[in-house]
């Protein structure tokens, strides 16, 4: 049985917009074509586009919602229906006589029935009207991961992204767009680039929508990100951390810096380097993590050296710490 949108995003009825936002963030990085290993990411990818296109939009939603809740009026059993269950092909056709619905001729009829609030006999004036109307494109939006690096010093990217869309004749589709986008430095996470007219097809001459980029940065077992601020993981010896020497350690940004450790440093410990982190209006924090790591005995020399450690901390008990 066809899944509809709700169940391809992976969420209820109810979800906020925010959680219909981050299913799909989450789905689109584990089947967005150009990462995923799945021989059908391709097609999964253009329905949850097409599903998170239409549940991110109140109107659409609501549309939706009322396809859902009233399978009567938009379904006939045997027809040639999409994937969320709705009949294409009946909808537009005779009407419904199979189901009984005898005085019913097709989509005027349909929402003539339902009184002057959705046409009436007003319908074909309005339908007229909107045809000679110029309707703006809408809105659209996607997302891309980019390494942190590009945050410091900015980047043009060619992208290519899985847009959904209407073709000339009204219908749904996906469209493969390769665009060429200019990311200036200073991108907080989870923030957006405006391309003016890159949007939807304006209908009647007019104009198209704007497509909106958010920037979000790859997370690493070393690198994470949270708005302006940035979490930079660096490993540190035993005797760096319990003598609190100072260090020099790489930085997201590709530069070198002087740190001073504290001591008995642990690890996970964080050292703020106040307005280290991405160089916005308000630059964030680089919060240096620190993770001690040993090196392995791996002559006598070194065998013998940890032997005089154990000695010298024979009253440390790690189990009881």
């Amino acid at each position: 049985m066809p899944k509809n949108h709700y169940e391809v995003l992976g969420i209820t009825r109810d979800a906020t917009p925010d959680q219909i936002k981050k299913a799909y963030r989450k789905l689109a990085r584990k089947f967005h074509p150009d990462v995923s290993k799945e021989a059908d990411a391709e097609i999964k990818m253009q329905a949850i586009n097409v599903a998170y296109d239409t549940l991110s939009n109140e109107e659409k939603k609501a549309e939706y919602d009322f396809e859902l809740d009233h399978p009567e009026a938009f379904y006939q059993p045997g027809a040639n229906t999409g994937t969320d269950g709705f009949d294409n092909a009946n909808f537009y056709g005779q009407g419904f006589n199979q189901q009984g619905y005898s005085g019913f001729s097709g989509f005027e009829d349909l929402f003539g029935r339902f009184g002057s609030g959705f046409g009436g006999e007003n319908y074909q004036y309005q339908k007229q009207q909107r045809q000679q109307r110029s309707y703006r494109g809408e809105d659209q939006h996607a997302s891309i991961e980019v390494d942190v690096a590009i945050a410091y010093h900015g980047s043009t990217q060619q992208i290519t992204l899985q847009i959904p869309t209407l073709n000339a004749f009204g219908e749904p589709e996906v469209q493969r767009k390769t665009l060429q986008v200019k990311i200036p430095k200073g991108m907080k996470e989870g923030q957006q680039i405006r391309l003016a007219g890159q949007g939807q097809t304006g209908m009647n001459d007019g104009k198209n929508g704007d497509l909106y980029i958010e920037i979000h940065y790859k997370d690493s077992d070393k690198i994470r990100v949270e708005g302006a601020d940035i979490y930079y993981t660096i490993n540190v010896a035993p005797w760096e951390a319990a003598l609190g020497q100072n260090i020099e350690t790489s930085t997201p940004e590709g530069t070198k810096v002087q740190v001073n450790l504290p001591k008995n440093a642990k690890t996970g410990q964080q050292l703020r380097l106040k307005g280290k982190g991405i160089p916005c209006k308000t630059p964030g924090h680089l919060f240096l993590v620190l993770n001690i790591v040993y090196p392995a005995a791996q002559n006598e020399h070194e065998q013998q050296a940890y032997q005089a450690f154990a000695e010298a901390f024979s009253a440390f008990k790690p189990r009881n710490a």
